[in-house]
């Protein structure tokens, strides 16, 4: 028997993909403009709202993934999620454009994209999404089994 290649369903991954954006983008511009009002971000109770909404982008692209996909759901979620983050990486830059003014990119004491900070955003976007597939499939499964049966005629 020939093991049979899946393949990845890129409208499947997309869908994801703009469903976490669609909650990304406006957590990112919330987030520059508290960070421009804010002392130190990372110690105001801001970030924590901020970071919880960025985790739920990811587990609803893992999410919308897995509801689109019609094999592999969880592994299509995976992708949505880490996807999403690369996806995010220009938004950040051009926001970064716009408003930084005298701090590095990836580079400095106060770089805006640190590489360990992306790395540790994809592999949350990779885990998160993943999650969300499975909490996808658990619901369709559940949905399955309390759906009622379809009355049969008896004669």
């Amino acid at each position: 028997m020939v093991p049979t290649r899946r393949a990845l369903e890129a409208r499947a991954v997309l869908r994801g993909v703009a469903v976490g954006l669609a909650l990304i983008v406006p957590v990112s511009i919330v987030r520059a403009v508290v960070e421009r009002h804010v002392n130190d971000l990372s110690s105001s109770a801001w970030i924590y709202p901020l970071s919880i909404l960025v985790l739920v982008a990811y587990a609803a692209a893992g999410v919308a993934a897995a509801r689109a996909a019609r094999q592999a759901p969880v592994l299509h979620g995976a992708v949505a999620g880490l996807a999403t983050v690369v996806a995010w990486l220009p938004v950040r830059v051009v926001i970064w454009a716009v408003r930084e003014q005298g701090r590095g990119l990836v580079s400095g004491d106060r770089a805006a994209l640190p590489p360990a900070d992306v790395l540790g955003a994809l592999a949350l976007g990779l885990v998160v999404g993943m999650l969300g597939a499975v909490l996808a499939v658990r619901r369709r499964r559940a949905d399955r089994t309390a759906a009622p049966a379809s009355p049969s005629r008896v004669g």
